[in-house]
């Protein structure tokens, strides 16, 4: 049986790099582009919150930063293809939510690598940042993953999540879990800091 696809939608503003994206990715057999749009308004969510989404705009790197934000509140794997490779534009991406941050200079074979840990649910970031501190990235969550944390950060108890959510407080209980080995934070306060720090609240 084939392996599934990882659906990847291309945001760039360049035609010229754009094509070239797609002549990299479209012949490798466990990778397809679903969408192609130029501008960031233009893109639409395609309904499938495990695609890979690759960002290349000339914008500010704080406007860059809210763009990686919003995908990655609405579930996607951002991976920036930056024009610059300042650490501190690194730091704000990647602390904004992006799991990809890769350097003009990086050449077929590390896009698809950077592209498949990326889908895999692992960071990566470009050999031009190599030796550099950066953060850790935000963890990936799951719609029902963040709808727990916004009612947590809300400051409803386990009880009250399983009743908004109509599902066992053992169901509750068990994603909480998943939220603090995902996260590294085991207090309920830390997960509240973590929901309003990287806007997952509410959606």
């Amino acid at each position: 049986m084939d392996a599934p696809e990882t659906p990847i939608s291309v945001i760039c503003d360049c035609p010229l790099i754009a094509h070239g994206l797609t002549h990299v990715i479209d012949p490798e057999p466990d990778l397809r582009i679903v969408a192609s749009v130029r501008k960031v308004g233009d893109y639409r969510d395609q309904g499938n919150h495990g695609e890979v989404v690759l960002l290349n705009v000339q914008l500010s790197t704080w406007e860059t930063s809210s763009v990686v934000s919003r995908l990655h509140r609405r579930g996607h794997a951002v991976v920036v293809l930056a024009f610059s490779e300042k650490q501190s534009d690194a730091v704000l991406c990647i602390e904004a939510g992006a799991r990809g941050y890769l350097g003009h200079r990086i050449g077929e074979t590390e896009l698809l690598t950077a592209i498949r840990a990326v889908a895999s649910g692992s960071s990566y970031f470009s050999a031009d940042l190599d030796g550099r501190v950066l953060p850790a990235p935000p963890p990936r969550l799951t719609d029902r993953e963040r709808q727990i944390l916004r009612l947590l950060a809300d400051g409803a108890t386990d009880r009250e999540i399983a009743v908004t959510l109509n599902i066992t407080e053992n169901t509750v209980h068990s994603h909480l879990d998943r939220l603090r080995s995902k996260s590294g934070f085991h207090r309920r306060a830390d997960l509240t800091r973590l929901a309003l720090r990287y806007g997952l609240t509410g959606e």
